[in-house]
């Protein structure tokens, strides 16, 4: 009986991306009512496509199309941008000395009662950038 192991750095890969997707998705449904506006919308709509794309990348073969460099470097391409834009969006969105003690907020408080301010969304688009350097990283390398 042969086991197969699975390359430790795909299976990182494939984890950073779904949870990459959760950020994308849930950044949209917090702010969509509060930030209305181009910047929102091209991170959820470059954030899918970069889902799409990376994945079809990592699970195609590498001798196809799909597989190819080209694709692998349009869906970091999409990942560079989303990253960037969601560190944006979370700068405008967190709270600022110079507006006083306001906090940052969706929508209603209650809306957003199981977070209680920007630390997830801190956490979660910090990891989106560290996964987007680990993604390029794996892909500079030839690991996915």
């Amino acid at each position: 009986m042969s086991s197969a192991t699975a390359d430790p750095v795909v299976v990182v890969a494939y984890v950073l991306t779904g949870l990459a997707a959760l950020v994308v998705v849930l950044t949209r449904l917090r702010l969509a009512a509060s930030h209305p506006g181009t910047l929102l919308a091209s991170h959820t709509w470059l954030g899918m496509l970069g889902v799409v794309i990376w994945t079809v990348f990592l699970v195609a073969p590498g001798d196809t199309t799909a597989g190819g460099s080209l694709v692998g470097v349009v869906a970091l391409g999409c990942w560079w941008v989303v990253s960037l834009a969601g560190l944006v969006i979370m700068m405008r969105w967190m709270p600022s000395r110079s507006r006083g003690k306001r906090a940052a907020r969706t929508a209603s408080p209650a809306a957003d009662s199981w977070t209680r301010g920007p630390g997830l969304s801190l956490l979660a688009h910090v990891g989106m950038f560290l996964g987007v350097c680990f993604f390029t990283w794996a892909y500079v390398t030839g690991a996915v």
